[in-house]
């Protein structure tokens, strides 16, 4: 009878002792140690592109986001140094060409200024399929997610822009689009010719606006993969709790 009644307060320690030693397991773990659900990694992913495309729109939206930056500065194509040494050699020209080069780029950052909402659409229609596909991929899976499902809309945004900028009047009536279309005008006549094709000279590209429009779009996409590394490889970049969650799973 004595065993049995010192047994009971023991067995009520014990009880005691594992109650609170279960409490601190449970306070110690981490939330983001539990494992992910399929909403949690499509709000996360869903997040984290929104974040990335508000930055990158942000960032080339400011002045001198293209222009002053030699990452994604767009600069006229290398079959215009033709163009370019001509104006160069009369008085002022250097100045006309680098006006072209300002004025593209400040139609680019107008445009990247209006980005943000084509990505965002985009963005929410995101399946839980794309998004395990986006966070099991490579560093740069949503970027190339927003490529395919984006470009065109973006495209056709910033388009317009560049044409205004390349229609202006530069000199003697002549815009930069004019002087491009001569040029390469001439060059793809003799370049299809018989002479030409025997060389194997290929024609170029005579479509200015769609070139400079390009080159803006991939300055564009090349500052959305930066801000979807900086999510995926630092902690710091993470601003949210959700994030932390969904990108911390990939730091183990």
């Amino acid at each position: 009878m004595k065993k049995k009644i010192l047994i009971l307060p023991l067995l009520a320690i014990m009880l005691t002792g594992c109650a609170e030693l279960m409490k601190m397991l449970e306070t110690s773990v981490p939330t983001s140690a539990a494992p992910l659900t399929e909403t949690e990694v499509a709000n996360g992913l869903k997040e984290a592109l929104i974040t990335g495309a508000k930055n990158s729109s942000s960032i080339l939206g400011a002045t001198d986001g293209y222009y002053g930056d030699a990452l994604v500065k767009i600069l006229l194509p290398e079959e215009a140094n033709v163009i370019i040494e001509n104006i160069s050699k009369i008085p002022g020209g250097q100045k006309l060409v680098d006006d072209v080069v300002l004025r593209v780029n400040r139609a680019a950052e107008d445009a990247a200024k209006e980005a943000a909402p084509i990505f965002i659409n985009s963005i929410k229609q995101m399946t839980i399929t794309d998004a395990f596909s986006i966070l099991r991929g490579n560093d740069d899976a949503a970027t190339q997610y927003l490529v395919r499902t984006t470009r065109t809309n973006l495209y056709n945004l910033y388009k317009p822009k560049i044409q205004t900028s390349t229609k202006k009047e530069l000199i003697a009536g002549m815009s930069t689009k004019e002087s491009w279309e001569k040029l390469t005008g001439a060059w793809n006549k003799f370049a299809n010719s018989v002479a030409g094709r025997v060389g194997g000279f290929k024609p170029v590209n005579v479509d200015l606006d769609d070139y400079l429009t390009n080159k803006g779009l991939d300055g564009l996409f090349l500052k959305v993969k930066d801000e979807e590394k900086k999510i995926r490889t630092q902690a710091s970049a993470r601003i949210t709790p959700l994030l932390e969650k969904v990108f911390g799973s990939l730091d183990k």
